[in-house]
């Protein structure tokens, strides 16, 4: 069993000493916070991390915060875990990492193709179109994550971007995996499911 803290969008002082005293094994992130605080979080915590950009993170200088690799487009394989990431939100503006429901569609594709088999982890930063977005354009779900959850059949689809403002977003499920938001953070217990085809078939067919 794999534990992993994963934070986005918002600073919660509580997140380290809570990781440090539950002794976590992975640290993830979806995206939306100071990098200095995810290299804070990486120092610490001592353990492997990975990072997806949010719709708030700069796209100059190095593709993710000190301590992390970066997941965004990558599938990775760390801490015992497969890890597939997709960063960014829907396009509403003229920021950075944003993206048309066309090119997420790429996107996807692309990224199941280099898979190549089912993940435990799919980390993006926005949710699902219609599982916890919003109507906002700002906060519209993205449509092609269906039919990637459907190719990488996940244990777990994180993802942060829209704000729970104090009120506890319910985890949500898609055939055999859970959609969760974890704003501001959450930690969790990950059994490594991928390389059981078994376990993958049972999870395609639930």
């Amino acid at each position: 069993m794999v534990r992993v803290l994963v934070v986005a969008d918002e600073e919660v002082s509580a997140a380290r000493p809570r990781a440090l005293r539950l002794g976590v094994d992975l640290l993830l992130s979806a995206g939306d916070l100071p990098w200095d605080y995810l290299a804070m979080l990486a120092a610490a915590l001592q353990v492997p991390a990975a990072f997806v950009p949010g719709n708030h993170d700069p796209i100059d200088g190095e593709d993710a915060p000190a301590g992390f690799l970066p997941a965004d487009d990558q599938v990775l394989e760390i801490a015992g875990l497969r890890i597939a990431g997709l960063g960014g939100s829907v396009r509403y503006n003229d920021g950075p990492h944003q993206y048309t429901q066309e090119q997420y569609r790429t996107r996807a594709r692309q990224l199941a193709a280099s898979a190549g088999g089912p993940v435990d982890i799919l980390l993006t930063h926005a949710p699902p179109a219609g599982l916890g977005d919003e109507s906002d354009p700002a906060h519209r779900g993205i449509e092609a994550l269906h039919d990637l959850l459907e190719a990488l059949v996940p244990t777990w689809h994180l993802h942060g971007h829209i704000h729970p403002y104090g009120m506890s977003k319910p985890d949500r499920q898609v055939g055999g995996t859970t959609v969760r938001n974890v704003i501001p953070w959450t930690v969790l217990e990950v059994e490594p499911r991928a390389a059981d085809p078994a376990a993958t078939e049972r999870r395609r067919s639930a």
